[in-house]
């Protein structure tokens, strides 16, 4: 029988601890695939099942709604469950309804798969984490691990786009998909064999009532902030709001009440561990914000396809893998809230180099300052995510992986908000639309450089040229707009973690 991992130390053999570590990151890689080749795919979906436009944003956007809600009740359910229980599980579902979606006849079919792959994700990466937490109870170890984890969802992103233009220009949208199929097939074999199960020794009963607490708190949060990113403030923004913030409301208190509570909520009372989580999601905040910016620069205004711009954006992420790995040896010699700090700063100065170049600084310039910033992501990702993890027993590691999974969800998710909706926000006001254009056509022109580029398309050539010189301009001016503000915001949040996690 496998060993247990309870609240002793882990029992596994070094050699074997590393070899689940390798397990423990396919489920990783593909998690992050997922979150980014999906965009690539979007055309080919429209064309094959013709969904209506509040359709496709449903395809889009029903997955991290979902995922952000069960998050926290799922890694409260591997302490209790066991957590590679929970994670062969999510595998297993994931797969199957990975391969479901692919062949989906309907848009209405495919949401219903994404919502699906939702809640079987949820089970995956905090199990993830958590599981890593008691797999290797040495620190230096554990902050290895962790680096080596972070730099699994940084190269998956990375490949999310290479991957995708690949399947895209040789089979059906739905391959996609069905990459989760090889990916999961290893560990579903080989976890249970290599990964040692662990789960709180004592845990309390399962709260039904906490459960969708959490998910009526999140998944409003989430959709208010995606929806306030395009549409701006309005009644449906402030009604999701309102509706997060009173149920989140009602989630504290019956946490606090609680003898066994769900989620420990005091954590939070700890500058340290609330530090840590700030830090976590405003790096992830950075990178998602950048990469929103740089991707549609290098295929709309330097015309690279997506795979090329994939391919150029992986020096930058090879740098966020080796800073991860680097910081572990830095922090024998420095304080990790030193680490985080300088992290944070090197995300400023990326910021801070795209501001000062301007329009003129070229994809160079742009791939310098994506190194910057993704030296910076490594490593205040890698030593605050020890840091969540440190701060709670082994035996609770799953409910604090959630509250660091749901950081990194929630940055991702403001990352484009806020920084893409101020992008667009600055692209509007900069662009100067030429005349003869139709409504539509102004419309559209007017909302997004894709928009532009593919209005412009349509006109006569001189007209057109106009149109997408005059675009990709305001786009570039946007970016300058939204770095300075990206910089600021970095600069306020190693403020913060000089001063939360200096104890």
């Amino acid at each position: 029988m496998l060993p247990v991992l309870d609240s002793v130390p882990s029992p596994t053999r070094a050699p074997s601890r590393w070899w689940a570590l390798a397990v423990l990151m396919l489920p990783v890689l593909l998690v992050a695939i997922d979150n980014t080749v999906l965009a690539f795919a979007l055309p080919a979906i429209s064309e094959a099942l013709t969904p209506s436009g509040q359709q496709l944003l449903w395809i889009v956007d029903i997955y991290p709604l979902i995922l952000a809600g069960l998050l926290v009740p799922m890694g409260s359910l591997g302490d209790r469950l066991g957590r590679r229980r929970l994670l062969l599980i999510g595998g297993s579902g994931f797969t199957v309804v990975s391969a479901l979606a692919a062949f989906s006849p309907t848009a209405g079919a495919l949401i219903a798969a994404r919502a699906l792959m939702a809640v079987f994700g949820a089970m995956l990466m905090p199990a993830t984490l958590s599981l890593i937490r008691n797999i290797f109870t040495d620190p230096t170890q554990r902050r290895t691990a962790i680096a080596i984890w972070a730099a699994g969802f940084s190269g998956g992103a990375a490949l999310g786009p290479i991957v995708g233009g690949f399947l895209l220009e040789h089979f059906a949208w739905g391959s996609v998909f069905l990459l989760s199929v090889p990916v999961m097939l290893p560990l579903l074999l080989l976890g249970p064999i290599l990964i040692p199960e662990s789960r709180d020794p004592a845990p309390g009963p399962v709260d039904p009532l906490s459960v969708l607490l959490a998910l009526a708190t999140m998944t409003p949060l989430v959709s208010a902030i995606k929806h306030a990113s395009t549409a701006g403030i309005d009644v449906l923004t402030i009604t999701c709001a309102v509706v997060a913030l009173l149920c989140g409301t009602v989630f504290v208190r019956r946490q606090l009440a609680r003898t066994v509570p769900m989620l420990d909520v005091t954590l939070f009372t700890r500058a340290g561990f609330t530090g840590a989580v700030a830090a976590n999601l405003l790096s992830v905040f950075s990178l998602v914000g950048f990469l929103y910016f740089v991707s549609q620069h290098l295929q709309l205004v330097s015309g690279r396809t997506p795979m090329e711009a994939g391919l150029l954006l992986l020096p930058g992420l090879v740098v966020t893998i080796i800073s991860g790995l680097l910081v572990v040896r830095a922090v024998r010699h420095i304080t990790p809230a030193t680490a985080v700090v300088a992290g944070l700063c090197l995300n400023a100065t990326g910021f801070v180099l795209v501001m000062v170049s301007g329009a003129f600084g070229g994809d160079l310039v742009l791939l310098l300052a994506f190194a910057v910033l993704g030296a910076g992501v490594g490593t205040a990702e890698t030593i605050s995510n020890d840091l969540i993890l440190s701060a709670v027993p082994a035996e609770k590691a799953g409910a604090a992986s959630a509250i660091s999974e749901t950081a990194y969800e929630t940055g991702a998710v403001l990352g484009t908000a806020v920084l893409g909706s101020l992008l667009n926000a600055a692209y509007r006001s900069h662009l100067e639309v030429p005349a003869g254009l139709t409504a539509s056509q102004h419309a559209a022109a007017s909302e997004t450089l894709g928009g532009a580029t593919a209005v412009a398309a349509e006109l006569p050539a001189r007209t057109g040229q106009a149109l997408l010189d005059s675009a990709q301009h305001a786009f570039d001016s946007g970016a300058v707009l939204t770095s300075g503000i990206g910089a600021g915001l970095m600069v306020i949040a190693a403020l913060i973690a000089h001063r939360t996690l200096r104890g």
